[in-house]
């Protein structure tokens, strides 16, 4: 009888835990394998507003199957055989149940088709962003992007628009792979006084798509997918991780993809005439990024410059930035210098690899 309830205490314990985690991964039908039925699409159009299950549609939305041709163009899918294809002003969007008052990070995975200037807004009211897709990061054509919101309810709807207006309506971005992830920010110690400083706490990974994760440009800390980071440039940051890259550290990193428009920065609290030390890791990703790289890296008014000669099989270098506060508040950012593709297919942008970074006064100088 004891075994019999110690068992059942073990398995009420395992379903909480899924529970509680049920909202980290897919959405439902978020890779859009559940179609429409036969009479509710003409050609590929959906007709219906609720034709794709789980979703809300509106506008001009395509319902693409993989390998599917387009003119001259062969229309890939990243996961399973199916996405869909958002035309002018057409959205699609699901209602999802979080914690009132939580972050969250929305991952999903976008391709551009015929359009120049492709761009998605995606909103969870009262918040939104509009995330360019014209440039492509990947050889395959698609790539994963993350977006964060913090939770004013306790049911939130999830939108997804593109506000393009082309001559041609099926000319908009093709959609899959959508999912959540819940963000709990982490705050600076006495042992770092920067926060995420090792990019641990960040977007959901799509444990099949060997990419990496899009952080897009103009970020802000408040509702940053890179907790306490903010990507203050013109291009994006990847997000990767050691399931599908080499990382220095840990089991995520940032790689900086698109030279010095790629820049990612954090302010932090320091003590004017204080002196501090930063230092961070330097390395590749073994994904056949090779050549000369530099990593700058800058803390208020001090700089330096971390060479690094990749043969895009992994490693890394540590670095040191040592500097005297001149504010409260200092700001320290990394980019690349240059811009380096892939030897593999030479189209795929790459950089080096930042992680493991601490900021400490050289009082309490313990790496």
């Amino acid at each position: 009888m004891r075994g019999v309830a110690l068992f059942l205490s073990v398995l009420l314990c395992a379903t909480c835990h899924s529970a509680l985690s049920l909202i980290d991964g897919y959405l439902e039908n978020g890779n859009f394998e559940e179609g429409p039925k036969p009479s509710e699409i003409r050609g590929t159009e959906v007709i219906g507003r609720y034709a794709i299950p789980k979703w809300e549609i509106s506008g001009f939305v395509e319902y693409i199957k993989s390998g599917q041709k387009q003119g001259d163009m062969l229309l890939v899918v990243p996961e399973g055989a199916y996405a869909v294809r958002l035309g002018n002003e057409a959205s699609i969007k699901q209602r999802i149940k979080v914690t009132k008052g939580l972050y969250y990070s929305i991952t999903f995975s976008a391709a551009r088709t015929c359009a120049q200037e492709e761009r998605l807004n995606i909103s969870v009211a009262p918040d939104s962003g509009v995330l360019p897709i014209q440039t492509v990061y990947s050889s395959n054509g698609w790539d994963s992007y993350a977006w964060a919101f913090q939770a004013d309810y306790e049911q939130i709807e999830l939108v997804l628009h593109n506000p393009g207006v082309e001559e041609d309506p099926a000319c908009g971005p093709l959609i899959d792979s959508i999912a959540i992830r819940t963000l709990y920010p982490p705050r600076a110690t006495n042992k770092n006084l920067l926060k995420n400083a090792g990019f641990e706490e960040g977007p959901y990974v799509f444990p099949n798509a060997s990419w990496g994760v899009l952080i897009p440009p103009n970020i802000e800390d408040d509702h940053s997918p890179l907790p306490g980071w903010m990507v203050e440039s013109l291009k994006a940051v990847k997000y990767i991780d050691s399931n599908h890259f080499s990382v220095p550290e840990g089991k995520r990193a940032v790689e900086l993809v698109a030279g010095k428009e790629s820049a990612i920065a954090q302010v932090a609290r320091t003590i004017p005439g204080k002196t501090y030390v930063l230092s961070f890791s330097v390395g590749d990703a073994s994904n056949s990024c090779e050549g000369s790289m530099i990593v700058e890296a800058f803390a208020g008014r001090d700089t330096v410059k971390v060479p690094y000669e990749s043969k895009g099989k992994g490693g890394f270098k540590r670095a040191v930035l040592k500097f005297v506060a001149v504010s409260t508040r200092t700001r320290v950012m990394f980019l690349s210098t240059y811009y380096t593709m892939r030897s593999d297919d030479f189209s795929s942008l790459c950089g080096p690899v930042l992680d493991d970074v601490k900021l400490l006064s050289l009082k309490n100088p313990r790496q």
